[in-house]
């Protein structure tokens, strides 16, 4: 069979057809590269609401519910203080699942922020499931919930915990005293009785959200950092809202918090992560999967805004988060937040930082903010724009070629063991983050793929973007006819 279509070029061995596809690329399979996944558009879902007071198991009946573990555990009271979303679907019907912190009526300080969070969870959620401790009885606390619950517009249902068998049904029956009708026994943690609760979740929630329809395909941002940095307050700040709770107390954030958000004109899906302290080797307890949290936060994201607080000097872990950012290929904006505490020494010492100690992320976009007052806030708007918009760039290949040969010609790679290496052609093989793959006749130095990577970027952009190359050496073929 012959190929019909005429040659208009070549780079050192690679004949480039006038459709912009080279007459080797069958020879190297490059579908095999192909990474063109689309992202579905956000389906606006029912929400439940899981609330109770502290240490009752919500956390661990919600990860029943939507059957993994994704709610931080442990067995202290007060891990969970912000009200986080996760997806769940029980016999092919999808909804909502809010977790929450405990709630008490009297608290004070970071509990009474954490109660806000459950109360407007309560006043937003389709149906609401309130979890009550089968085992030690109604309280005072489960009393002053139960009183406002019974004002909610939403249908409620009682879940009583921690019944593990046939006896603890009868403790269960006890808390119909709570006025919130028939209390249905479950165990969170063996799974006893879930099921059937999920059945009567379904009959009360409604088809669809009450408050309207979710914006289709809003782009994702993980706001990272170190604790304390001001992730929390930025996220209140660009929603307008208090939707996660902020203390001074580092770590105050645990469970990473989703919120739409309308900036530019248009949604943002934002999520707030717990803030990283040292390696995740290292920690333990509701840190560890504190930390395991932020990592799937990150994947599941598009861009990050790495907060760094500008007023200090930069550590090991800032640099830690960002070479986590970079290993994940997101696109990558640099908040250096707090920019209202910097003086003109920290500002000359900052940039001295900046070179010495960001030099793997120049590419970055970055945006001097003030959390607290909210200071240039509506700057990271175009920031991550540029930077998403260079994500998912692509490059024609012929266009590619055309550029690669100026630059090969000017300056040719070093040689290796005595011979030069041929760059045949070039492709690229993705998107997010824009992967290049070069074929060539030997191996390229380290050192000259980052001078490639350089010069990409002065021709094509990519601002704010990761850039990735790859190397593939030809094998030699016996071309002899046979």
């Amino acid at each position: 069979m012959t190929d019909d279509r005429t040659a208009t070029g070549d780079l050192d061995g690679g004949a480039q057809f006038a459709d912009g596809t080279w007459s080797d690329e069958t020879d190297w399979e490059i579908g095999e590269f192909d990474d063109e996944s689309g992202d579905e558009g956000a389906v606006a879902l029912p929400t439940l609401a899981v609330v109770g007071r502290p240490n009752v198991g919500k956390s661990t009946l919600v990860n029943r519910i939507i059957g993994r573990r994704e709610a931080v555990v442990q067995d202290v009271p007060g891990v969970t203080r912000d009200r986080v979303s996760y997806e769940g679907n029980w016999n092919g019907r999808r909804f909502m699942v809010q977790d929450t912190g405990g709630w008490e009526p009297d608290a004070k300080g970071l509990q009474q922020s954490v109660a806000r969070q459950a109360e407007h969870a309560m006043q937003t959620a389709d149906a609401i499931l309130v979890v009550v401790d089968a085992v030690v009885g109604a309280t005072a606390t489960d009393e002053a919930v139960a009183r406002v619950l019974r004002r909610s517009k939403a249908p409620v249902l009682l879940a009583a915990n921690k019944v593990d068998d046939e006896r603890g049904e009868a403790e269960a029956a006890s808390l119909w005293s709570l006025g919130l009708g028939e209390p249905y026994p479950v165990s969170a943690v063996h799974g006893r009785g879930t099921g059937d609760l999920l059945d009567k979740v379904l009959e009360a929630l409604p088809e669809a959200p009450r408050e309207g329809t979710a914006a289709a395909g809003p782009r994702r941002v993980a706001l990272v950092g170190k604790p304390n940095v001001g992730k929390s307050s930025l996220l209140n700040k660009l929603a307008g809202d208090e939707r996660s709770v902020v203390h001074n107390v580092a770590g105050t954030t645990v469970d990473p918090v989703d919120s739409i958000v309308e900036l530019g004109g248009r949604p943002w899906r934002f999520v707030d992560t717990a803030g990283l302290r040292r390696k995740v080797s290292h920690a333990s307890g509701a840190e560890f999967y504190a930390s395991l949290r932020t990592r799937g936060a990150l994947e599941a994201a598009e861009v990050a805004i790495l907060l760094i607080d500008a007023s200090e000097p930069i550590t090991e872990q800032d640099l830690r988060v960002l070479s986590m950012v970079a290993d994940a290929g997101r696109a990558l904006v640099l908040a250096f937040n707090k920019w209202d505490l910097v003086d003109e020494d920290r500002r000359y010492q900052l940039e001295r930082e900046i070179d010495r100690d960001l030099e793997r992320v120049p590419w970055a976009q970055r945006v001097n903010i003030s959390a607290h007052t909210g200071r240039a806030v509506q700057k990271l708007v175009p920031a991550l724009d540029t930077a998403l918009e260079s994500w998912d760039k692509r490059i024609s290949t012929g266009r590619l070629n055309t550029w690669l040969k100026e630059v090969v010609a000017a300056t040719p790679p070093p040689m290796r063991g005595g011979r030069l290496p041929r760059i045949l052609f070039a492709t690229q093989a993705g998107t997010r983050p824009p992967t290049f793959v070069l074929f060539t006749t030997g191996f390229l130095e380290a050192g000259y793929r980052r001078f490639l990577e350089r010069r990409l970027r002065e021709e094509f952009g990519f601002d704010g973007s990761p850039v990735r190359i790859s190397v593939r050496v030809r094998e030699k073929r016996d071309r002899r006819k046979r």
